[in-house]
């Protein structure tokens, strides 16, 4: 608060004191802007708690047993779209895993496109090549991409796969380079993997129709209104589209994006 009174009131006064009505007005100012502001009380969703919560045994598993075969996925190439707003292990996970099988994974976002001045937002340096990372709502860190939406074409990779957060989809689907790198995807028959919130990614991208597919339960309805057969399991596959649902569906998430990609060969 003390910090915050000394940056408003050095924007309002650059040298002279302040009198009484200025310092009642920045109070009002203060009082105004505690009560646009909600408290920092939030719920965080921590990889550790993650995997050692009660019936999640499979998935502990999936990442501490060590992989046995690293050439599973050799030559392989595997595109990440994410933007800001990711769900953590939605990424990290599969991302950790397809490396770990030998496969070329890279990390791919829209271009970088500031807000406009008159929202009012701020965003570090790092915004232009890092995308940020939640766990449950709460932004926790940064990961760096390696290309950009634009500079992708279908005949660069074997795979997309587009991790879930309530944000990150959000984001994506409004991508004009995204949705078109997704319905050329699509035409070509390769795999397109979604997880939690990213299937509706593909419902902006109008390739749901008569498909099958999960997702969050939360957009379940969402996916239903695009023209998709929605059922609740971990995994659903449908010819070249594999989702899931949840953060505790990465590991099977990830053994079927393996499986399949497997078997194309």
């Amino acid at each position: 608060m003390k910090k915050l009174r000394q940056i408003m009131t050095a924007s309002l006064l650059s040298a002279a004191a302040l009198t009484d009505a200025q310092a009642q007005d920045i109070d009002h100012k203060l009082d105004v802007i505690n009560q646009l502001t909600t408290p920092s009380h939030v719920s965080v969703m921590p990889v550790s708690s993650l995997l050692n919560a009660p019936g999640n045994e499979a998935l502990r598993a999936f990442f501490f047993d060590p992989v046995k075969d690293k050439t599973v996925l050799k030559g392989k190439k595997i595109a990440v779209l994410a933007a800001d707003g990711f769900e953590e292990i939605e990424l990290t996970g599969p991302v950790w895993y397809f490396r770990e099988l030998g496969a070329q994974v890279d990390i791919v976002s829209p271009k970088y496109n500031p807000a406009p001045a008159r929202y009012g937002l701020s965003s570090p340096e790092m915004a232009k090549t890092h995308v940020m990372a939640i766990q449950y709502l709460q932004p926790v860190g940064w990961i760096k991409f390696d290309r950009t939406a634009d500079q992708i074409k279908v005949s660069d990779y074997d795979a997309v796969f587009i991790p879930g957060g309530a944000w990150n989809p959000d984001n994506l689907r409004y991508d004009k380079d995204v949705i078109k790198f997704i319905q050329d995807f699509n035409k070509s028959g390769k795999l397109i993997a979604a997880i939690c919130h990213a299937p509706v990614v593909l419902a902006s991208a109008d390739i749901l129709k008569g498909r099958k597919l999960t997702g969050y339960w939360n957009i379940q309805i969402d996916l239903k209104n695009a023209g998709g057969i929605v059922s609740d399991q971990p995994v659903v596959i449908d010819a070249n589209i594999i989702t899931s649902r949840h953060p505790i569906d990465v590991a099977n998430f990830s053994k079927a994006v393996e499986n399949w990609l497997v078997k194309k060969n």
